[in-house]
């Protein structure tokens, strides 16, 4: 498991809109996500905007993102926890989810932050998602407002 982790992107002024989709499937620990990106968001930047959707599962994500992704957002942060079992269903929904997520990112042109964690087992989950350290909530909404930043610098110069 990688420690290193994006630092807190500079304030920012400007009112921006975030959308988080978070899978309702392993509830304490998507909510803990979910937690941690928004009160990241609200650190960075007390003027942004965050709606957030939830969803059954984690499969559910690409769909309602694609449908968020056409209604203003400046980025997406996509939340889920996946346990994995003893056949291969995780790995194949994980997979599904980050190809079709990137793919919503491309077509859309707009940051589509994943964080639909496959882990092994609670005890991942929870250092993941529930501590502080390495939460990938926090990790999410950090970069997502970096993506934010970055594209408007790019584009604001053609």
């Amino acid at each position: 498991m990688s420690t290193a982790f994006p630092s807190r992107p500079r304030q920012m002024g400007q009112r921006r809109t975030f959308a988080i989709v978070a899978s309702q499937y392993n509830a304490e620990f998507v909510q803990g996500l979910v937690d941690h990106a928004r009160r990241e968001l609200e650190a960075i930047s007390p003027n942004f905007s965050i709606q957030t959707y939830e969803v059954p599962g984690a499969f559910e994500i690409p769909l309602m993102v694609q449908e968020v992704a056409g209604r203003g957002v400046d980025a997406i942060i996509a939340l889920g926890v996946i346990i994995a079992g003893e056949t291969q269903h995780a790995n194949l929904i994980a997979g599904a989810i980050t190809t079709s997520l990137q793919q919503l990112s491309l077509t859309h042109r707009l940051p589509i932050i994943h964080e639909v964690l496959l882990v092994n087992n609670a005890g991942q989950a929870r250092v993941r998602c529930l501590e502080e350290e390495i939460n990938r909530g926090t990790e999410a909404a950090r970069v997502a407002a970096q993506m934010v930043q970055a594209l408007g610098s790019l584009r604001s110069t053609r």
